[in-house]
C-alpha cells in the first residue's frame, strides 16, 4: 500500500512525476475533469443564486471509482493539477468527489515537471484557492447561460447545431468587421521615385524625400514629372550624413498568446496544433537513461516573468557559449501585459542545458521545431542588445532631395540567437552603403517612378487574431485555441490562404445577436467581463454578484428575441451543375472544411462533391485526366487528377504545363520562403527562384 495518493490529469504527467517522488507515493491521472455541468440541460439554478448542479461526466465512472478505492487505501490524498483556474476546479471537483477536506493541505501545485520543482512543491502543499475556483465557476456558468439561452433561440430561427458565446462572438465580429473594412476600402493613388546611384564602382539605392529639404508627397503622376523636370543631369550632392549607434533589445519570453503567434508565423502551426505539442513538452518526454522530463514550464500563463535560477542557469550557459560580451545585463522580463494575472512564470525550458540539438533523438520534428523556438526564445531574451551602425545620406540636385539609408549589424547581441518574427516585416539585415561623406558627389545610374495604391487592412491570420484578442483584453491563455476552433467547426468563419474568411451563416448569425444581444459582442463589455472574473479569482468580487448584474438585462433580451426574432430562411446557392447519380441540381453547402457540393434532392440522395478548380494542366499519368486544385480537411491546397479515384496522382506542389528539358517529367512550382522555385519532381533540374 502506498503511504500517499497523487492524483493529476494526464497518464503522460503521472508517470513523469511518480519517478521524481519515490515509492511511498502513487501517482494516478483523472482524464481531466470529474464532473461538470450536464450537457442535456442548462444545469445552472437560475431561481437560487445561479447554483451550478454538477454531475459525474459520462464515462469517467470508472475512473472515478479506480480514485475512491485508492484514496480509502492511502494515509493522505495531493490534489496537483495544473497551476491554473482550471487546474484549481479540477481539484475542487476532485475533493469533493473523494470527500477529501478543502481546506487540508492537500493542494499542489508547481509550474514545471522537474524533479527539483515537484519535490520542492511538495514541501509546501496548500488548501484550495476557492477563489481561483470561484472564478473559473463564475465563468463556466456565463458561458452556459448565454450558450444555453440564445442558442435554441438560433435552432429555431435560423438553423439547428449553431450556438453563441461570449468570446466566439466577439471573435467572429472582429473578422466580419475586418470584412467590411476591404469591402469598403477605396485605394488612394500616390506615387514613389526610386533611384540607383554609383559612388565610384559601389552601387547603391536612394528614395525621393522632397524638396529643398522638406519631405512632399507624391500624390499623382504630374506630381513626379514635376520633380522629374527640377533634376539637372546625374550628379547629385552628398549634402548631409548621419551616423548614429542604434540598440534592438530581445523579445521577452513566450507567454501563450506569443507562442501561438510565433509558431504560426515561423512554424506554420495551428494555434490548436500549437497547445496539443507544448502540452506534450510540459508533461514529460522520455529521455532515454535520463527517463521521462517534462521540457518547458507550464503553456497556459500571460506573464513574462523568469525565476531567478533559470535567469542565472541560461546567464552561465552564455557566458560559457558565446562570451560575457553577449550576457544580458539584467532581466528583460520586467515590462508585464495589462491584462496579465501573473501566475506563473513565461514559457521557457526547463533547463537551458537542454540544447534543441542534443533532443533531436527523442522528439517527433515538430515537438523538436517547436522546443527549439522556445528554447531559441528564452535564451534570446537573456543576453545583450544587438548594436547596428545607421546611416543616413542626403543626396541633391537643384534643390531635390532623395535619401539613402544603410545599417550594419556591429555587434549581433541576442541576434545570434534568435530574431523575433513579424506579419509585416523581414529580418534585420545589413544594408551597406558606400563610405560617403559630406561634400561627395555621386552619379544617378537610373531614377525610375512607381505607381502605388493604399491597399486595404489584411485579414485576420490566426496569429494576427489571437494578437487582437489579446490587445483588446478578450479571452485568457487558456481560451485563445478553442475560439478559433468553435468558430470554424460552427461553419461561422472559414480559413482562405490562411486567413478567416466570414461565411454567409457567420454573417446572419452576427446580425442577430448585435440586434437582440448587443453585449455580447460589444468588445469593452466583454474585456470588462474578464477583468471582473480577474477580480473573483482575487477575491475582491463574490462571483454570484457578476453573474447576477448581467442576467439581469440579459433575461429581459432573451424574452424579447423569443418574441421578436424573425425566423430565417437560408437559402443554398446553385452550384451550376446537376447531380450524375438522381439528375437533381447540386448547391453549395458550407460544412466543417469549408464550401462543398449537395444534391438538393437531400435526404433522399446524398451526394456530396469537393469543389476543384482545373489549373490547365493535363495528368501525366493518365491520358485524358486534367490535374485540379483541391482542398485537404486541413484546408491546406493540393493538386490532383479529375479522374480520382481511378487515377491517383497527387502533388502537393503546383504542376505547369511545361515538361523537364532534362527528363521530360512534370515540372512543378515550389513555394520556398521568398518566393517561387520551378523543378522537376522526378530529377534534380532546378529553374531560377522567382520572386
Amino acid at each position: 500500500m502506498s503511504d500517499y495518493l497523487v492524483i493529476v490529469e494526464s497518464p503522460a504527467k503521472a508517470k513523469t512525476i511518480e519517478r521524481y517522488l519515490g515509492k511511498k507515493y502513487k501517482v494516478k491521472a483523472s482524464m481531466g475533469h470529474v464532473r461538470d455541468l450536464p450537457k442535456s440541460q442548462i444545469g445552472v439554478d437560475i431561481d437560487h443564486n445561479f447554483e451550478p448542479k454538477y454531475i459525474t461526466i459520462r464515462g469517467k465512472g470508472s475512473v472515478l471509482k479506480e480514485l475512491k478505492t485508492a484514496a480509502k487505501k492511502a494515509k493522505k490524498v495531493f490534489l496537483a493539477a495544473d497551476p491554473d483556474r482550471e487546474g484549481e476546479a479540477i481539484a475542487w471537483h476532485l475533493a469533493h468527489s473523494l470527500d477529501v477536506d478543502i481546506h487540508s493541505d492537500c493542494r499542489v501545485v508547481f509550474n514545471e515537471i522537474t524533479k527539483d520543482a515537484i519535490q520542492e512543491s511538495f514541501k509546501h502543499p496548500r488548501s484550495i484557492n476557492m477563489d481561483l475556483v470561484d472564478a473559473q465557476q463564475a465563468r463556466r456558468v456565463l458561458d452556459r447561460l448565454v450558450g444555453y439561452k440564445i442558442s435554441p433561440i438560433l435552432w429555431k430561427k435560423v438553423k439547428k447545431g449553431l450556438s453563441a458565446g461570449r468570446v466566439q462572438s466577439v471573435a467572429v465580429r472582429l473578422i466580419i468587421d475586418r470584412e467590411n473594412e476591404i469591402k469598403d476600402f477605396v485605394p488612394e493613388e500616390y506615387w514613389s521615385i526610386e533611384g540607383q546611384f554609383l559612388k565610384g564602382q559601389k552601387e547603391f539605392e536612394a528614395a525621393f524625400f522632397g524638396v529643398n529639404g522638406k519631405k512632399k508627397e507624391l500624390k499623382s503622376e504630374a506630381d513626379v514629372k514635376e520633380i522629374l523636370k527640377e533634376i539637372s543631369g546625374n550628379k547629385f550632392n552628398v549634402e548631409k550624413v548621419t551616423k548614429k549607434e542604434r540598440k534592438r533589445n530581445p523579445a521577452v519570453p513566450f507567454t501563450t498568446s506569443t507562442l501561438q503567434q510565433e509558431a504560426a508565423r515561423k512554424l506554420n502551426f495551428r494555434a490548436k496544433k500549437t497547445m496539443m505539442i507544448a502540452q506534450q513538452l510540459y508533461e514529460g518526454i522520455d529521455l532515454g537513461k535520463e527517463g521521462t522530463v517534462g521540457l518547458i514550464t507550464y503553456m497556459r500563463t500571460d506573464s513574462t516573468r523568469i525565476s531567478e535560477t533559470a535567469q542565472t542557469e541560461a546567464a552561465q550557459y552564455i557566458n560559457d557559449k558565446y562570451g560575457k560580451e553577449f550576457r544580458g545585463t539584467q532581466s528583460k522580463s520586467a515590462k508585464k501585459n495589462t491584462n496579465a494575472q501573473d501566475a506563473h512564470e513565461a514559457i521557457r525550458p526547463t533547463s537551458t542545458l537542454r540544447e534543441p540539438a542534443s533532443m533531436k533523438e527523442f522528439l517527433s520534428r515538430d515537438q523538436l521545431r517547436l522546443y527549439k523556438l522556445i528554447w531559441e526564445r528564452f535564451v534570446a531574451s537573456q543576453m545583450a542588445p544587438a548594436i547596428l551602425d545607421t546611416m543616413s545620406v542626403d543626396l541633391t540636385n537643384n534643390g531635390v532631395l532623395f535619401r539613402a539609408n544603410g545599417s550594419k549589424i556591429k555587434f549581433p547581441g541576442f541576434m545570434k540567437v534568435y530574431v523575433e518574427g513579424s506579419d509585416d516585416q523581414t529580418e534585420e539585415k545589413d544594408r551597406l552603403l558606400p563610405d560617403l561623406k559630406e561634400g561627395d558627389e555621386v552619379f544617378s545610374k537610373d531614377i525610375e517612378p512607381a505607381q502605388h495604391f493604399t491597399q486595404p487592412p489584411p485579414r485576420y491570420t490566426e496569429a494576427r487574431l489571437v494578437k487582437t484578442l489579446e490587445e483588446l483584453g478578450i479571452g485568457r491563455p487558456s481560451t485563445y485555441a478553442p475560439t478559433l476552433d468553435t468558430i470554424q467547426k460552427r461553419g461561422y468563419v472559414a480559413l482562405d490562404n490562411k486567413r478567416f474568411i466570414p461565411t454567409e451563416l457567420g454573417e446572419i448569425v452576427l446580425e442577430l445577436i448585435k440586434e437582440f444581444f448587443p453585449e455580447i459582442i460589444n468588445v469593452e463589455f466583454t474585456a470588462n467581463m474578464e477583468n471582473s472574473l480577474d477580480k473573483v479569482e482575487e477575491g475582491s468580487i463574490e462571483w454570484i454578484n457578476i453573474i447576477d448584474d448581467f442576467y439581469k438585462d440579459f433575461s429581459i433580451r432573451l424574452e424579447k428575441a423569443e418574441n421578436e426574432m424573425e425566423k430565417i430562411e437560408i437559402k443554398d446557392e446553385p452550384a451550376g451543375v446537376d447531380c450524375e447519380e438522381c439528375g437533381h441540381p447540386m448547391v453549395y453547402k458550407m460544412g466543417r472544411y469549408g464550401k462543398f457540393m449537395a444534391c438538393s434532392n437531400f435526404p433522399d440522395c446524398r451526394n456530396t462533391k469537393p469543389i476543384v478548380k482545373e489549373i490547365g494542366v493535363k495528368c501525366p499519368s493518365c491520358e485524358d485526366g486534367m490535374i485540379v486544385e483541391r482542398k485537404s480537411k486541413k484546408r491546406r491546397i493540393f493538386y490532383g487528377c479529375s479522374n480520382y479515384p481511378g487515377c491517383e496522382f497527387l502533388s502537393w506542389d503546383k504542376p505547369i504545363a511545361r515538361s523537364c528539358p532534362k527528363c521530360n517529367n512534370m515540372l512543378v512550382e515550389k513555394k520556398l520562403k521568398k518566393g517561387v522555385q520551378v523543378q522537376c519532381m522526378e530529377c534534380d533540374y532546378k529553374e531560377e527562384q522567382q520572386k
